[in-house]
């Protein structure tokens, strides 16, 4: 203040504006506005006694007149927010409604500044513009749940999976027992089955069950969790690794999640998951039809007016749940899967396939054709094998069973019976003797059943249990038989029939 008194002294004494800005150390443009406002406030040197500084200060530089508040029509910022999410809305179609209802309103440039200024206000969740049935985001909140097993007392875990709508930030909760693919998957189905329809897009973490690689630019889908997603008519986004932003909705949904329902059912007891999962869905109701106080209505409001007509509609079938796995068809055209093996066409021998796994199916697929399917066996290690997948050769010996085996050695007599049911017995597995038992029968074609049958008694007595003995007897005895008349001619005695002892 004092410098202003001192410019219009030394303006007085005729200095010019340039010297007295070097004298005081003040640009030449401030001095000459001083003398300026000075004159038309009409002082001039020297100042009328008892002027203070501040009353000098005033009169130079008062302050800016006070605007009328504006009278024009306030457009309500809340529902125009909403109808934004509405597919094909913008703010200057809105406008335009603005000003055919109200000619004296807002111009476009002034609308959309307040509109900014108003958003600007909202939390950064509600800042994301979000089109009506266009995204879904999913995750799972960081925090468990304990659930105590009645017979031990144990305190076993539970995860809370989190399921948000982009433009009415619908919520859908609810627990299971791990983040694996079969509950991750199941989880979905039941949040569309919750929602009544299905969103253009699901967007999600980068989860390893649902994402088998994490990418930046192209991420890789899990087959399980895309084939859903195709069956829902919906399309899989992944969020970029490390950009929580990509997914906002999510997280913010994950932390409504942990303060309304996390936070409330904190000192209540479950004994089952079926339990919790129905407290949840009571704290679920809540969340849904509490006001929002940003945008004057619930989310349940939101969904039925805005998010409901955008969706798809659920397909005509449910669907069922199917794992794939990656397989290379072994030596035997058998895969393993879940510790049983199934067979493939012979043909596709070290050739890697796809298994299609269901709860009660397994399918095979090839270069994306179906080539076998099985019923679901348990995990015993044991075989299921199609006929038509096996060459030839192996389809004769496969027509061999322990029942057939039986019954042919029985037409033949007792005593090969007995020594077909003695090597099958002592086998660790009857399949071990399928090929001793066939080429025992079989030398009844080249020496009768007469002689077949005596041999076998033979080898009985001797304690021979294999068809090199067998076939040893009959080829050492075969000059020393006596020729028969015809096939149905009186039995051979075995006393006739003498050959090396063999022990086995």
């Amino acid at each position: 203040m004092r410098k202003i008194r001192d410019v219009l002294r030394l303006s007085a004494a005729g200095m010019s504006k340039r010297k007295i800005a070097a004298s005081l150390g003040v640009s030449a443009t401030a001095a000459g506005e001083c003398i300026r406002r000075a004159r038309r406030a009409g002082l001039a040197w020297p100042l009328p006694d008892g002027l203070s500084d501040e009353a000098l200060e005033r009169q130079l530089f008062p302050p800016p007149a006070v605007v009328a508040k504006d009278r024009r029509p306030q457009p309500d910022w809340a529902a125009i927010h909403r109808e934004l999410r509405r597919p094909g809305v913008t703010l200057q179609l809105l406008w335009e409604e603005h000003r055919a209802v109200h000619p004296d309103g807002y111009g476009i440039s002034r609308y959309c500044e307040l509109y900014r200024a108003w958003e600007a206000r909202l939390s950064p969740t509600m800042r994301q513009s979000h089109v009506a049935g266009e995204r879904m985001f999913v995750d799972y909140a960081g925090t468990t749940l304990a659930v105590i097993d009645a017979s031990t007392g144990e305190a076993m875990t539970a995860q809370l999976f989190v399921a948000v709508l982009g433009a009415s930030s619908l919520t859908y909760a609810e627990a299971s027992w791990t983040q694996g693919l079969s509950d991750w998957i199941g989880s979905h189905t039941r949040t569309f089955a919750f929602m009544g329809g299905v969103p253009a897009t699901v967007v999600c973490d980068n989860l390893r069950s649902g994402i088998t690689k994490a990418c930046f630019y192209e991420p890789a889908v899990n087959r399980s969790y895309a084939e859903m997603a195709a069956h829902y008519s919906t399309t899989i986004l992944p969020a970029r690794p490390y950009r929580p932003r990509d997914k906002a909705k999510a997280e913010v949904g994950v932390q409504v999640a942990t303060r309304f329902i996390i936070a409330k059912l904190r000192n209540r007891q479950f004994f089952s998951l079926t339990a919790l999962n129905a407290a949840i869905a009571e704290l679920v109701t809540q969340i849904n039809d509490r006001m929002s106080r940003h945008l004057g209505a619930s989310r349940r409001a939101l969904f039925e007016e805005l998010e409901r007509p955008a969706l798809k509609p659920l397909p005509a079938e449910l669907y069922v749940f199917a794992e794939w796995k990656e397989c290379r068809v072994g030596l035997d055209y058998h895969v393993e899967i879940e510790k049983h093996y199934y067979s493939v066409p012979h043909q596709l021998l070290r050739e890697t396939i796809w298994a299609r796994i269901t709860a009660r199916t397994i399918e095979v697929f090839h270069r994306g054709q179906r080539v076998a399917a099985h019923v679901r066996s348990s995990s015993n290690r044991k075989h299921t094998t199609v006929r038509e997948h096996m060459p030839s050769s192996h389809r004769r010996y496969a027509d061999w069973t322990p029942e057939r085996l039986r019954r042919q050695a029985e037409e033949i007599g007792r005593h090969t019976s007995a020594l077909v049911e003695i090597i099958l017995q002592e086998r660790t597995h009857p399949e071990q003797g399928f090929r001793a038992c066939v080429g025992i029968l079989r030398l009844a074609k080249s020496y009768g059943r007469e002689r077949l049958e005596a041999a076998c008694s033979r080898a009985l007595e001797i304690g021979a249990r294999s068809y090199s003995s067998v076939n040893s007897i009959l080829k050492n005895n075969l000059d020393r038989q006596r020729p028969a008349t015809s096939a149905d001619g009186p039995a051979i005695a075995h006393d006739n029939i003498r050959g090396p002892t063999y022990f086995h």
